[in-house]
């Protein structure tokens, strides 16, 4: 163990299980599931295993339907065959030692008909576009960015459906063998658009008051909660967040009451999307002792952490442990990395999304660079 990072290395207890480091493996959507079907492969799961070092691997956003995709080839968790799939990668990452959470996703208005079943809008809170948002879809001339559609507002009757919707995709993820489930509620997709004021316009239950806005979230919750127990379910949040047209006047509010939700329910942990590495603006000091006071169970941060400052966050008490997303898709290895000081792969943003292998399983680890120096 590197001696400069005692925080890094202790093990903890997340929930029901246990964590040998607090070096968590951030979602990164890939978009490598197999054709046709949005299917996990043996690729997928060679990917996932070569990381199983980590403290807990928390898989890329799983859309939990066909109307909650928003980017081509992205998987699913609502067939049998991608809980086929998906059983592949979580056996290899268990027998490689390793423990994984599946992140289950609804984009909301971040799509495009092109992705939806028989061409249909996409759904949001309210009938607002995302001006700046954009969808990766397959065109009849080849896979591109384009910009999302103008989505339909969900009548009231309809959001039963996705509250059961992400139900199944809980049972679906136990099936699969996944160890933990990690509810998205960030990054300007569905329930985030429903916590935010200015994508939520609604004046039904769902909409107006930061606890109407906020009870979409707590459904799900508290559906996926009743399907694996709370000690098995942790959540993504987002405050601050202002990509995809997300302008919300009481971001730090509304999640700061739904921490002290998740708590009341004993909720795993919270897993916060820190604003500041898609432009927005660093949260405080205050904000985050606010958190820690008004939710009792494990929090992990992401957003552009090193070894040294993820120490010292946890050090700080303001954190229990640190996800690193871009470092993890060129070190597969990046525990023992930072466990011996040793130099970090490059990751290659052309092979980000999309394509094979390359960019994508044959990141080598330390032990191959030895081989091949010698």
């Amino acid at each position: 163990m590197n001696p400069a990072l005692p925080q890094l290395f202790s093990p903890m207890t997340c929930g029901s299980l246990k964590l040998p480091n607090r070096i968590v493996m951030a979602p990164l959507t890939r978009s490598r599931a197999s054709q046709p079907g949005d299917i996990p492969s043996a690729m997928n799961a060679t990917y996932y295993a070569q990381r199983a070092s980590a403290g807990l691997i928390i898989s890329e956003a799983t859309q939990i339907s066909r109307q909650g995709q928003g980017y081509a080839w992205t998987p699913g968790i609502y067939t049998d065959a991608q809980v086929a799939g998906w059983k592949l990668v979580t056996d290899a990452v268990h027998a490689a030692g390793g423990r994984m959470a599946l992140q289950i996703w609804h984009v909301g208005r971040i799509s495009h008909h092109l992705l939806q079943e028989g061409g249909q809008a996409p759904v949001a809170p309210s009938a607002i576009r995302s001006d700046t948002g954009e969808s990766f879809v397959v065109t009849p001339e080849g896979p591109a960015r384009v910009p999302c559609d103008m989505p339909r507002a969900l009548e009231t009757h309809e959001i039963a459906g996705i509250v059961a919707d992400y139900a199944q995709a809980a049972k679906n993820a136990l099936a699969a063998g996944f160890d933990m489930l990690e509810l998205h509620s960030a990054n300007g997709y569905l329930l985030q658009q429903f916590l935010s004021t200015n994508s939520n316009q609604r004046t039904d239950p769902y909409g107006g008051s930061l606890e109407n806005r906020a009870r979409l979230v707590l459904e799900a919750m508290d559906a996926i909660i009743a399907v694996a127990g709370a000690d098995r379910v942790g959540v993504r949040i987002s405050p601050h967040f202002i990509r995809h047209d997300i302008v919300d006047t009481e971001t730090e509010a509304i999640h700061l009451y739904l921490a002290r939700e998740f708590g009341r329910r004993g909720v795993a942990y919270i897993h916060v999307a820190e604003p500041d590495w898609a432009g927005g603006p660093s949260l405080t000091d205050s904000f985050r002792q606010q958190l820690r006071a008004a939710y009792g169970g494990r929090i992990i941060v992401c957003g552009g952490y090193t070894p040294e400052s993820a120490e010292a966050r946890i050090a700080s008490g303001m954190a229990d442990a640190v996800a690193f997303g871009r470092s993890y898709i060129a070190n597969p290895d990046l525990a023992e990395r930072f466990a011996q000081g040793a130099a970090l792969n490059k990751p290659d943003a052309t092979t980000f999304y999309g394509g094979g292998e390359h960019g994508y399983t044959d990141y080598p680890a330390m032990n191959e660079q030895a081989r091949e120096a010698a």
